[in-house]
């Protein structure tokens, strides 16, 4: 889909892939611009201006690490 407005992800969306398969996990703004970031079972929603400006900021290829804020930390 084209960007724009009525784009479902927002300004940008960073897909996940893991061994060079796409996990279908995003990481994207919001159609309606919004306040604050959400999470779903499949995806990371941020402000647009958010995900726009880690969109210019992270290489393809980037490690990324994702964590359940309800568990205790295990570093």
């Amino acid at each position: 889909m084209e960007p724009g407005p009525d784009n479902p992800v927002g300004a940008r969306a960073l897909y996940i892939f893991q061994n060079g398969e796409d996990r279908l996990y995003r990481v994207h703004g919001r159609r309606n611009g919004g306040t604050l970031a959400s999470m779903s079972p499949g995806c990371v929603r941020m402000i647009n201006q958010h995900v726009m400006d880690l969109y210019e900021r992270v290489a393809d290829g980037s490690p990324i690490l994702g964590t359940d804020p309800s568990k205790p930390d295990r570093s």
